[in-house]
């Protein structure tokens, strides 16, 4: 979810078969981070792009990512939609600061948002992936980043970012949910790892392979 205020422009979107209606911004401005040997050029890169932090998300591996993931199945969101340990993490860190500075409106506005990018960017944070798993609240401008550093394709592989979109569309602004690719399944399906599903929840789905949008590849250890 994307706020921006004056004015509040009102978006319906839907994520995992619920739709909310939320303040999203028209705007397409992508967030920056640090992927190992491309050097982003955006205006609102994060800091933590030094040498030790580059060394320390190389070690991981996509299997780190996808087993801390599944740690997290059965959380669930608040009657709100809201309130999960996701939305916490996300509202204290500098990043909702500087999706607020870019977008307008207030970090308390991320309380009870669709939170499947959060949980996306708790897990990299967490893994200690975060320079090239990235972190947002919006799933089309995380999409956009990904792409923008030449790390975007069609091609599913364990450990990546998978974007969504319920209506089969293939631009990033059909991105609709995202979660992290489990295992292609071989028969037009992949078997996902998700938060803010339909069922309010961290679980494990089998998604259809035509509802993808892309995939944002994370530079895992081999």
């Amino acid at each position: 979810m994307e706020a921006r205020s004056p004015p509040l422009f009102l978006h319906r979107i839907a994520h995992a078969g619920k739709t909310r209606l939320l303040g999203a911004a028209l705007g397409t401005a992508v967030f920056a981070g640090a992927l190992t040997g491309v050097q982003a050029a955006h205006a609102d890169t994060p800091t933590d792009t030094t040498a030790a932090t580059a060394q320390t998300q190389q070690a991981v591996k996509a299997q780190d990512v996808i087993n801390l993931a599944l740690t997290q199945v059965g959380i669930s969101e608040n009657a709100a939609g809201g309130g999960t340990k996701f939305h916490q993490w996300y509202m204290a860190s500098p990043r909702a600061l500087e999706t607020v500075a870019r977008d307008g409106g207030s970090v308390s506005a991320y309380a009870n948002a669709p939170w499947c990018a959060m949980f996306v960017s708790w897990v990299g944070e967490e893994a200690g992936a975060r320079p090239s798993v990235g972190w947002d609240a919006y799933t089309v401008t995380h999409a956009k980043w990904f792409n923008d550093n030449q790390r975007w394709g069609t091609t599913p592989k364990p450990g990546a970012v998978v974007f969504f979109g319920w209506n089969g569309g293939k631009r990033f602004d059909d991105i609709d949910h995202v979660g992290f690719v489990i295992q292609d399944n071989g028969n037009g399906t992949l078997k996902t790892i998700e938060g803010n599903t339909g069922n309010g929840k961290v679980e494990v789905r089998t998604r259809p392979t035509s509802q993808v949008v892309g995939y944002g590849y994370p530079d895992y250890a081999a």
